[in-house]
């Protein structure tokens, strides 16, 4: 197939550029580079050393011989030059990773907020309008996530996307199924929420075939395409506000920085290793819905943790300390979360669950690039609301210089 990456140059999108090539598929990446822009905003780095994604694109080519296109366009703010694209190259698929992807960097301020929503929702309304216009008969795979359902603990499993609910009609109660109920729990994840009935209506307006992934926490460095030459290594963020948690330990202990856990550490998140996540976009794009069906949507996770266990697992793991914060974000204390993921087990999926190997292959790249980490990156300080910024903390290892008066 001839398969456009939009957003190729990102965590998840390059690692599933390399991927896709490998199988064989014609792949093109379309990016604004506006993750490394925000680099040099935050001041800060990937852990890992990225060269230009024209430079990682040559060294592609030259390890396997197989080409990936590389095509510097804005999705949010270039709605011409998007559908020029599409018509001119009428690609059989696209996946779509092209979002502003971090919670804690969508509720920085309200310029932060802003620049969110535009992007996001912009980008994905953009590619919907232009796919109908152009007539290309494309499978979109979109990257969602499962913070769109929030994380109340309502006791049950979350099915994927559709809940059967019953409805009192003056006939008397009669079945419909509806989509499960977001509860986003950042501008972020509002706008996946956004996304979601974005793709409703195209679905049943106009027959687009979309299949929405609502990802866990991805976790891990390498992929089998990645670890082919040391220019191929995918980027590793590690910083509060876009490095992810299982990862953001496993640096923490590498650098001896105390393992930082927020509140209680009862949150329940969901997680994917990130050769599972290349695994489970080309799964989706083999099982295309037919048009004029609904939405297909599958939760893209493994497995469940609790925060403050997987802090416990690395910290005897690593014999880190493990320093208890309070929380920057506006949640409930404790959660349980419970999630369906029947559909990818059904294609085939053979999960890549927590174990040690995995984790050490992490602190050891940390290590290894342990000279790169500004430690006073690392914490979380991306307050929620104005009330919880007072009361984050800036400085855990205690190093900030102190009054003797």
């Amino acid at each position: 197939m001839k398969i456009a990456i939009l957003g190729g140059d990102g965590f998840c999108g390059w690692p599933t550029a390399l991927h896709l090539s490998d199988q064989g598929h014609e792949v093109h990446i379309i990016d604004n580079l506006s993750r490394r822009w925000i680099d040099t905003e935050l001041g800060v780095q990937s852990l890992t050393p990225m060269d230009s994604i024209q430079e990682r694109c040559r060294i592609w080519k030259q390890e396997t011989g197989k080409v990936i296109g590389f095509h510097l366009l804005d999705l949010a703010k270039e709605y011409e030059r998007l559908r020029q694209w599409l018509a001119e190259e009428a690609p059989d698929a696209i996946v779509h990773f092209a979002e502003q992807r971090a919670a804690p960097y969508s509720m920085k301020s309200d310029r932060h907020k802003v620049y969110t929503v535009n992007n996001n929702v912009n980008a994905t309304h953009n590619l919907l309008t232009a796919m109908v216009e152009t007539g290309i008969d494309a499978h979109l795979v979109h990257l969602g996530t499962m913070g769109v359902y929030g994380y109340s603990s309502v006791g049950a499993p979350i099915p994927e996307g559709y809940l059967d609910v019953e409805i009192d009609t003056p006939t008397g109660k009669k079945g419909q199924e509806i989509l499960y109920p977001t509860r986003p729990g950042s501008v972020y994840h509002m706008t996946k929420s956004l996304d979601q009935i974005l793709f409703q209506f195209y679905a049943q307006n106009d027959g687009l075939r979309i299949t929405d992934l609502h990802q866990g926490i991805v976790w891990g460095t390498h992929t089998d395409q990645t670890r082919r030459h040391p220019q191929l290594i995918n980027r590793f963020d590690y910083d509060g506000d876009y490095g992810t948690v299982l990862n953001r330990f496993l640096i923490q202990a590498a650098i001896g920085y105390p393992l930082t856990v927020h509140g209680t550490g009862g949150q329940t998140r969901a997680f994917i290793h990130l050769q599972d996540t290349v695994r489970c976009v080309e799964l989706a794009l083999s099982d295309a819905p037919a048009a004029g069906a609904r939405v297909k949507i599958f939760n893209q996770m493994t497995e469940t943790h609790r925060v403050r266990d997987l802090a416990e697992m690395v910290a005897k793991m690593t014999g880190a300390e493990i320093a208890f914060l309070p929380n920057p974000r506006k949640e409930a204390a404790e959660n349980d979360l419970i999630v369906k993921n029947d559909n990818f087990l059904a294609l085939g999926l053979n999960p890549i669950t927590l174990e040690e190997g995995l984790l050490d292959e992490v602190v050891e790249v940390a290590r290894k690039f342990a000279h790169r980490i500004d430690r006073k990156r690392v914490p979380a300080v991306s307050a929620w609301t104005k009330d919880i910024a007072g009361r984050v903390e800036t400085d855990p290892e205690g190093k900030r210089l102190k009054s003797v008066s």
